[in-house]
């Protein structure tokens, strides 16, 4: 069922041997060699009634997807991708439950793009292709689905809303709690005016995550294609200590606990609080629990100012902590707060007194059923992309921060950094030869 991935061929862009003149122009495109535009939809392509068909690119986060799209109205799973085969045949098998026809399985999810009958392509693979394939999708036609962050860094996110609007491409990206309706109904109150003026929101994540370790220099898997796993990232030898998880605690790959799930728990802020860019920007903390290969902070607070209101997030990746039991983001007001935890919230007066409190139910299906409505209706994402990178940069900032040892200036009309140099050269990355976005 699986298509095994030569470790010699199509690898990189520049010996990539696309399906079609079509993808040919395409990918020249992407790397800077040539354009093409995208044909206008014939009529009725964006019928009610169509049938949806969708590619999924990473196999772990992306078994969600599956099941996201399966309960969906009337989608199909055309394509599973992933550079792992195991995890490829994983992903097949799931999708092939509910639905009459299997999916096709392919290692490079180019092969997905150059398939006209391909609706979306929705991305769950790492941080670091983010932005790239969102990017090539817009190009090739396609409506895109991408986990948060969407970037790995700011400029990346500058590009793919950039993608999004020359393309003309609904981008949603996968903080979803922009569709769960419990948390919905609470911003709603929240923004009526429940706590009274708002002062200050706080958001929480706590784990207890394990060191990793020293890793080793090892063989490739012979059901992993790492040369493609790395894709635009600067190459580097296979250590068997990354893969699949670990890659979020390097620089190099990811931007650790901030922009891994603090970038959930800052968008409610943002959200609650109605603000776009901060004016200041700190980060407090660092590696402490493991001496390890993680590079990024397992324990810090990152704070962020607005002028009138503030923010923060306090993040203990290797510490439960459950004796304090915070909620995932509380906003504080003049007359009480109002604390959103799981799927539902509760509000307290300015004593601590319990006035309302509603559970509801996660879910992650009406983010995704809110994309295939927006292509089909032409109805407004509940996290465009470019509503999605602010939040997303409030991560990045807090990253830049913690790595220059600085605190930041921030222009509150543009979220650019401000008078630092050290920290302006983090704003973006460096790219294998030949992977670096165009748009």
């Amino acid at each position: 069922m699986f298509i095994q991935n030569s470790q010699s061929q199509h690898l990189t862009p520049m010996n990539y041997s696309p399906l079609s003149r079509r993808g040919f122009v395409k990918t020249a495109s992407f790397f800077g060699a040539a354009s093409f535009s995208i044909l206008p939809n014939v009529y009725g392509q964006n019928a009610p009634s169509r049938k949806l068909r969708v590619g999924i690119m990473g196999l772990k986060r992306g078994l969600a997807h599956i099941r996201s799209f399966q309960g969906a109205t009337n989608v199909e799973i055309a394509y599973v991708c992933d550079v792992d085969s195991d995890r490829a045949a994983e992903g097949a098998a799931l999708a092939s439950n509910g639905q009459s026809k299997s999916p096709k399985v392919v290692g490079d999810f180019r092969t997905i793009l150059e398939d006209p009958d391909v609706d979306i392509l929705s991305i769950a693979a790492p941080n670091f292709w983010h932005a790239p394939a969102t990017i090539l999708a817009c190009e090739a036609g396609k409506h895109v689905y991408v986990e948060k962050p969407g970037s790995y860094d700011p400029q990346e996110g500058e590009w793919m809303v950039d993608a999004s609007r020359k393309y003309d491409r609904k981008v949603q990206q996968g903080t979803q709690r922009r569709s769960y309706p419990s948390m919905i109904e609470g911003m709603e109150k929240l923004k009526g005016g429940a706590i009274g003026k708002m002062l200050y929101a706080r958001t929480w994540y706590r784990n207890s995550r394990d060191g990793i370790g020293r890793g080793k220099p090892a063989a490739v898997p012979q059901n992993l294609d790492y040369e493609l796993w790395q894709g635009p990232v600067p190459r580097a030898p296979y250590k068997d200590n990354l893969i699949h998880y670990n890659w979020h605690w390097h620089w190099t790959y990811g931007g650790g606990e901030l922009i891994n799930n603090g970038v959930h728990a800052l968008d409610l802020a943002r959200w609650g609080l109605g603000v776009d860019f901060p004016t200041r920007v700190s980060y407090q903390g660092g590696r402490y629990h493991f001496d390890d290969d993680q590079e990024t902070p397992d324990t810090g607070t990152a704070q962020f100012d607005f002028g009138d209101v503030g923010a923060s997030w306090d993040g203990s990746s290797c510490h439960r902590r459950d004796d304090e039991n915070l909620a995932f983001c509380t906003f504080y007001g003049e007359g009480g707060s109002i604390a959103f935890d799981k799927a539902g919230f509760a509000i307290y007066d300015s004593k601590g007194k319990l006035v309302e409190q509603t559970a509801g139910t996660p879910g992650d299906v009406p983010h995704f059923q809110n994309l295939c409505d927006a292509i089909r209706d032409d109805i407004p994402l509940t996290q465009e992309i470019a509503e999605g990178q602010k939040s997303t940069l409030w991560c990045h900032l807090g990253n830049i921060a913690y790595r220059t040892q600085s605190v930041l200036d921030i222009d509150s009309g543009t979220g650019r950094i401000l008078n630092n140099p050290q920290a302006q050269r983090l704003w973006k990355r460096s790219y294998a030869k030949g992977w670096r976005p165009k748009v």
